[in-house]
C-alpha cells in the first residue's frame, strides 16, 4: 500500500496499518467500512430518521465541497486482532477552507465513533490527530454540525467547542404540504427545459401552469430548473445568492464567501459529481429579467426519499411580497413532478432566522431535533 506523509515532523503512516491512521487522501479511505460506522452510529443515535445512503456518503468523501480540501481519519478496529473486527472503531473528516476570507478557519465535517467501541477513547484519539492538523494548517478556529443533548454535543463542549450558532431540523411531508390550503392546483404537467429532461419549462412555467403563476403576486414569474443555472440568470442568480449574507451566522468565525456566476455553477457541479441532485425554483422580476428570489433542493442520491433544503433568499428590495412562501410552494409541485418518491424535505433554521421561521410555520414544517454550528478555537 502506498506510503503517505504524516504531519510535519511526523513519522508519517500507512493506511490499514494497526493503530490511528492519518491524516490520510481520502481515496486511501475503505468506503464501505467508512459507511459502517455512519450507519451503525444512526440506527444507534437517530433511528426515526432516514438512513444516510451509501452512494450519498461516498460521494461527500471523495468529491471535497466547493473552495476547501478534505482531509480524513480512520482509526481501524483493534478487535481485527481477534478476528472480531467491525472495520473503523471511528472515523473523521475534516475541510480546510482555502479561500483568503476563511483561510484560518476549518469544517468538521464528520467525527463519528462505531457505537460498540464507544467510551473507549476512539473520540478523543481522533481528536487529537485533527487538532494536530489544524495547528500544522495554521488554523485557529473549528466548527462542526452537532447535535444538542446527546453524546455529540457532550464530546463538544469537552473539546472545548462551545454553541455559536443555534439550530433547528424541520421536516415538511411532501404530501401533506401539497394538499395545504393555498398550495391546491400548483402540481400542473411540467414541460421541458434546458437540459431536456421532463421538468418545469424555464420562461413557460408561469403561463402554463396558472394556479401556480396565482402564487406570485403580479410582475413576477416563475423559472424552474435542474442542475445547471441557465446562462441568462446566472449573474442575477449569483447575486441572489449574495442576499443570504444577513442570514444569521452567530458568533462564528467563518466570513461570507461572495458568489458569482462560477461560484454558483461549481457549487452545483460538486453536488452532481457527488450523484445527487439539485432542483431550483426561482422567481424572476418581470421589469428586467432578474432573479428576484429562489429556493433550492438537493437529493443526495437520485432515489433519496428524504430530500435537503439548501438556500432560500429574496433580494432586499424584494423582499416583503411573499416570494419566499411562492417559490417554495412551487417547489412542491416542481419536486412531486420531477421525483414522486421523495417523501419530506428537511431544513435547519437557526433560531434568530424569524422570516424564514414563519414561512417553514406557514408550509407546515415540524420540529425534528435540535442543532447547533459549535465552534472551537485552537
Amino acid at each position: 500500500m502506498e506510503k503517505l506523509p504524516g504531519l510535519p515532523g511526523k513519522e508519517p503512516v500507512r493506511a490499514g496499518r494497526y493503530g490511528h491512521v492519518g491524516p490520510l487522501s481520502v481515496t486511501e479511505i475503505d468506503a464501505d467500512a467508512w459507511y459502517d460506522v455512519l450507519a451503525a452510529a444512526h440506527r444507534q443515535d437517530r433511528p426515526s430518521t432516514p438512513a444516510p445512503e451509501r452512494d450519498a456518503e461516498a460521494g461527500r468523501l471523495y468529491v471535497p465541497a466547493l473552495r476547501s480540501r478534505s482531509v480524513a481519519f480512520a482509526l481501524p478496529d483493534p478487535g481485527a486482532v481477534a478476528g472480531t473486527a467491525v472495520g473503523y472503531a471511528g472515523i473523521a473528516l475534516v475541510r480546510l477552507f482555502d479561500t483568503e476570507e476563511n483561510a484560518a478557519t476549518a469544517f468538521l465535517d464528520t467525527l463519528t465513533v462505531h457505537p460498540g467501541r464507544r467510551g473507549r477513547g476512539v473520540g478523543g484519539a481522533l481528536w487529537s490527530q485533527v487538532r494536530a492538523l489544524l495547528v500544522a494548517e495554521g488554523r485557529t478556529s473549528l466548527t462542526g454540525l452537532v447535535q444538542r443533548g446527546g453524546a455529540g454535543e457532550r464530546f463538544a463542549t469537552g473539546c472545548g467547542a462551545e454553541c455559536a450558532l443555534p439550530l433547528v431540523a424541520y421536516v415538511q411531508t411532501v404530501a401533506g404540504a401539497v394538499d395545504m390550503p393555498g398550495a391546491a392546483g400548483i402540481s400542473g404537467t411540467p414541460g421541458s427545459d434546458v437540459t431536456g429532461e421532463p421538468k418545469g419549462s424555464e420562461g413557460t412555467e408561469g403561463t402554463e401552469d396558472a394556479e401556480g403563476s396565482r402564487l406570485l403576486p403580479d410582475g413576477y414569474r416563475f423559472a424552474a430548473w435542474s442542475g445547471l443555472v441557465p446562462d441568462e440568470h446566472a449573474a442575477t442568480h449569483a447575486r441572489a445568492h449574495n442576499a443570504m449574507q444577513d442570514a444569521p451566522i452567530g458568533d462564528l468565525d467563518e466570513q461570507h464567501d461572495p458568489w458569482d456566476a462560477d461560484r454558483v455553477r461549481a457549487t452545483t457541479r460538486v453536488i452532481l459529481d457527488r450523484g445527487g441532485m439539485m432542483l431550483t425554483v426561482a422567481a424572476i422580476a418581470e421589469a428586467d429579467g432578474t432573479v428576484a428570489g429562489y429556493t433550492e433542493l438537493v437529493l443526495p442520491t437520485p432515489d433519496s426519499v428524504r430530500a435537503l433544503q439548501y438556500d432560500t433568499a429574496v433580494i432586499p428590495e424584494h423582499r416583503g411580497r411573499g416570494l419566499g412562501r411562492a417559490v417554495k410552494l412551487r417547489m412542491l409541485a416542481y419536486l412531486r413532478a420531477r421525483r414522486p418518491g421523495v417523501r419530506e424535505i428537511m431544513t435547519t433554521v437557526a433560531d434568530g432566522n424569524a422570516p424564514m421561521l414563519a414561512v417553514n410555520a406557514a408550509l407546515g414544517y415540524r420540529a425534528e431535533s435540535g442543532l447547533g454550528i459549535y465552534q472551537v478555537r485552537i
